[in-house]
């Protein structure tokens, strides 16, 4: 796989089963395989049917392992779908330079841009509202939880690099949007808890189309729920949109402050991931032309 960030190591199947051996020789029989995903910040792999191995790519992600650790359990019992439980944990070793993490197995599939329905719509909203309404104290600032100006000179940036790539957007249009949403008005309420990354990738369905489970909680914390809706334009379909809208219900600033969010999500990430991550850009895409054409 091509490398996504500076400083990313190499891991591989043989590194898991030496780890494993090593730190849960109970476990050590166990298959080991890598998954496939869009994830940015873990390698991912599959130990047996129950557990999954999660091995930072660069040392920041050895903050996102200990932030889920902390808090993972706390949130577990207010949400309406499984999340991540961690059952065990690693350091460095085996030539791996940090700590590392075993989650249990989650089932369930990424649901694919364009294709939700309503149910889904309204899934995800009840995550949405079950996260804002937990009453779990102490709360870390999310990752996404501040201003939207937090990020304008990302923004900003990132369209001049699409504007030096065959991408075929309207930087122009792109910037009117921006800027759109930058003059609505700030959230005043109490800091809500939040994810703050509710891409695809981040979410499981069944076969049905409905929502089992949410991941990657690395970046939640506290502050303006708006970031939470960004599956409106990186993944619902126009149609599904006002059911979540609905069922969440979002006032103009906030709605708008959300579709900030998103824009701005999938313009930092188009540039960067675009050659290495097509899972990642992909969904850049998608949410670009779906908040264009919003």
């Amino acid at each position: 796989m091509a490398k996504m960030h500076a400083g990313e190591v190499e891991t591989d199947p043989d590194l898991v089963r030496r780890l494993v051996r090593g730190r849960f020789p109970e476990w050590a029989a166990l298959p080991v395989e890598r998954v496939a995903s869009g994830g940015t910040v873990n390698a991912v792999y599959r130990l047996g049917s129950a557990l999954s191995v999660r091995l930072p790519l660069t040392a920041g992600g050895v903050r996102a392992l200990e932030h889920e650790a902390r808090w993972l359990p706390e949130l577990a019992p207010s949400l309406p779908v499984a999340i991540p439980a961690v059952a065990g944990t690693g350091g460095p070793a085996e030539g791996f330079p940090w700590p590392w993490a075993v989650h249990r197995w989650l089932d369930g599939s990424p649901p694919t841009e364009g294709e939700a329905g309503d149910g889904l719509a309204r899934d995800l909203a009840g995550f949405v509202l079950a996260l804002r309404k937990t009453g779990v104290p102490g709360g870390p600032a999310a990752y996404r939880g501040g201003r939207l100006a937090s990020v304008d000179a990302s923004v900003r940036s990132a369209v001049d690099e699409l504007r030096r790539t065959d991408e075929p957007f309207d930087a122009a249009a792109i910037l009117a949007s921006w800027d759109e949403s930058l003059r609505a008005p700030a959230w005043t309420g109490p800091p809500r808890w939040l994810h703050s990354d509710l891409m695809p990738s981040n979410l499981l369905v069944d076969a049905a189309g409905r929502l089992t489970g949410v991941l990657d909680f690395a970046t939640c914390g506290i502050g303006d729920p708006a970031c939470d809706l960004i599956p409106a334009w990186n993944l619902l379909p126009p149609g599904a949109r006002p059911a979540f809208r609905d069922a969440v219900d979002a006032d103009d600033a906030t709605w708008l402050r959300g579709r900030g969010w998103a824009l701005s999500m999938a313009v930092i990430q188009l540039p960067y991931y675009r050659t290495t991550n097509p899972i990642i850009s992909a969904n850049a895409r998608y949410t670009i032309r779906s908040v264009l054409d919003a």
